[in-house]
């Protein structure tokens, strides 16, 4: 019934749904809210394209530190995702095409949720995403650099200290 408006699957990994639905979210919320960029914009610009790379790698080095057998994000497998975020060059040019691919369906509108709270002055969940990622890293002692400096970027814009701009991730 629910084949018209989305897939649905059985599943006996439910934590390594979850922490792959977790990464996917953490590779583009933080930089959306940020910068200001919608969906397209991030995928368009390589410096964004491939920081989300990076987030995806850390993330899913974090979730199998854990225990999680992650499933995998936008049909590639996670070991495809850590290979390409520490520049592995089949894996980084296989994966950039599956997101350059993906520019196909989108259009200006299009934004993740973070961003969308930071445009409605919400306050974000950036803590439970991003910041979360970071706190289990350390909490296993896999490092999540990325995820904690993108977590207080996005903190300073939400805050004002900061506006949303592309500069803001050119040094993440």
């Amino acid at each position: 019934m629910l084949s018209v408006i989305d897939s649905a699957k059985a599943t006996t990994n439910l934590w390594g749904e979850r922490w792959g639905k977790l990464t996917q979210n953490a590779m583009g919320n933080g930089i959306s809210a940020c910068t200001g960029m919608n969906s397209r914009a991030m995928t368009e610009w390589e410096t964004s394209r491939r920081l989300s790379i990076r987030l995806a790698g850390e993330a899913i080095k974090v979730g199998q530190a854990l225990g999680y057998e992650i499933e995998p994000i936008r049909k590639m497998a996670s070991d495809k995702w850590v290979a390409a975020s520490e520049g592995a060059p089949a894996a980084l040019e296989e994966i950039e095409g599956i997101l350059l691919d993906g520019l196909k369906r989108m259009t200006e509108e299009g934004r993740p949720s973070t961003g969308q709270d930071m445009l409605k002055g919400r306050r974000t969940e950036i803590d439970f995403l991003n910041g979360l990622v970071a706190a289990k890293g350390e909490e296993v002692g896999i490092p999540a650099p990325t995820h904690a400096a993108l977590t207080e970027v996005v903190k300073r814009v939400e805050l004002g200290e900061i506006e949303a701009h592309p500069r803001n991730v050119e040094k993440l």
